[in-house]
């Protein structure tokens, strides 16, 4: 059987491209490596689900110094079936700094609203009515004590009346449309590379088979996608450029609860977006643990109070950038990243800013996370525990990966044209968050889908 589209990858990228595609009454495959998880089957930010719907286990780094580690998802949904479920339209300037750099055609705001509000429709993004979450009003009493800018970031979550709230994952929602108009899902499979001749893509070849399709749609992420591209020979400005929001966190601890261990802080701040953001992340003793593990012999006895303590996190735009790259007989990439002395600047400066701003809120202690951090119980020990994070000592991480396949009318600097489409390879595209020339500054799903919906409209034209 030959498909009319082959999409590798089940994620928003994905999940978007199949469904729209299925919708349309083409035949449609996906593909995808990770499990088949049933949403709600596996807590939320525990080792369960670490081990279920995370590659590698969710311990994954970027070579680096210091190393980058970062979470990749590995299961039928993507990324949506283990994120928090914040969402964000991307930065109209950001936007254009992109359509200005690659040469990349309706990519401004007005051309993305369109598909912006037919993801937020689907998605039932919404913002909670009521109080927000105890770890939220942390970040909301210290942003309003200092005058900051913040809000409660919407989320895509169903709530009904008399029920619990749901979020809305991919497959709760686009794969779950996707199927309903005939395309097919297969979990477990691998694929290991691209069958090409000349300018075509013939087969796509998994660990059981190989698959016949008309169009092939990558959409692996910015770490897979390039890979599987190198596998199959395709190389040109493919896996370098690798972008993400470089992250740095501490532990705050408050005289009153304020940890739910299914929940995070939704409130962000924006005074100083989009080059950084501050915010709140999972605060299950595990997540603390490993926030503490610079410094675990001394603070070990702290995670008695769990219950007492949050992570919250300042990120920024980063300068640096990565690269990807598949080494043949290896399974999975070797991922490298390098920080620029701006970004540990950067990451200093949305340190101090933080615990400037959990100290207004009144954190007792707060524990940076990085090697030797000491303990802060004062608001003149922020700028010495700040300066005291070194490359050496720093702990970084990131969730939001970009860049690696970036779109573009340049093809100096571009791997596919500004909708997606492979140059070079008349029936092949990518269409995930790898086409994105950099990290947006906010949580980039909704970014992401709205810019696969656009592609996949105007694959969906040249196939009529």
């Amino acid at each position: 059987m030959t498909y009319d589209v082959a999409v590798v990858g089940s994620g928003p990228g994905g999940a978007v491209t199949a469904r729209e595609c299925a919708r349309r009454g083409l035949r449609v495959v996906v593909l995808e490596e990770g499990a088949w998880v049933e949403p709600g089957s596996a807590e939320p930010y525990s080792l369960d689900q670490m081990r279920r719907q995370y590659r590698n286990q969710g311990l994954t780094v970027a070579l680096g110094r210091p190393p980058v580690a970062y979470t990749e998802a590995s299961c039928v949904g993507g990324g949506s079936e283990v994120n928090s479920g914040l969402y964000h339209r991307a930065d109209a300037q950001v936007l254009q700094e992109w359509s200005s750099a690659h040469a990349i055609e309706g990519l401004g705001l007005a051309d993305l609203v369109p598909w912006f509000e037919a993801v937020e429709e689907r998605l039932s993004i919404s913002t909670p009515p009521g109080p927000m979450n105890a770890a939220s009003d942390v970040l909301r009493r210290g942003a309003e004590a200092l005058g900051w800018d913040g809000l409660d970031v919407p989320r895509w979550v169903r709530r009904d009346a008399g029920a619990a709230p749901v979020k809305q994952t991919m497959l709760r929602t686009y794969l779950a449309d996707a199927v309903a108009a005939g395309a097919e899902v297969r979990s477990g499979v691998r694929v290991e590379r691209l069958r090409l001749a000349g300018d075509r893509v013939t087969g796509v070849v998994t660990d059981r088979e190989v698959i016949r399709a008309e169009h092939v749609v990558v959409c692996g992420g910015a770490v897979q996608s390039p890979a599987l591209l190198q596998r199959s020979g395709l190389r040109r400005n493919v896996g370098r450029g690798l972008s993400m929001h470089p992250t740095v966190k501490v532990l705050a601890q408050l005289d009153e609860e304020v940890n739910d261990p299914a929940d995070l802080a939704t409130y962000q701040v924006k005074e100083f977006a989009p080059a950084m953001t501050i915010g709140g992340s999972a605060g299950r003793p595990g997540m603390i643990a490993l926030g503490l593990s610079g410094t675990w012999d001394r603070d070990r006895e702290l995670g008695a109070d769990w219950r007492r303590q949050s992570v919250y996190y300042a990120s920024i735009r980063s300068q640096g950038t990565g690269r990807v790259r598949a080494v043949p007989g290896v399974r999975d990439p070797v991922v490298t990243y390098h920080l620029t002395r701006r970004d540990l600047a950067a990451l200093r400066a949305g340190m101090g800013r933080l615990m400037v701003l959990l100290s207004a809120a009144g954190a007792q202690l707060q524990v940076p996370s990085y090697v030797g951090a000491p303990r802060v119980s004062a608001p003149e020990q922020v700028g010495p525990a700040v300066e005291a994070m070194s490359r050496a000592a720093a702990a970084v991480m990131s969730v939001h990966l970009c860049g690696t396949v970036p779109m573009g009318e340049d093809v100096r600097r571009s791997a596919t044209d500004s909708f997606g489409r492979v140059h070079g390879v008349a029936n092949l595209s990518v269409n995930d968050a790898s086409l994105l020339p950099s990290a947006p500054g906010v949580n980039p799903q909704g970014t992401l889908m709205a810019v696969a919906h656009r592609n996949v409209d105007r694959l969906l034209e040249g196939s009529r």
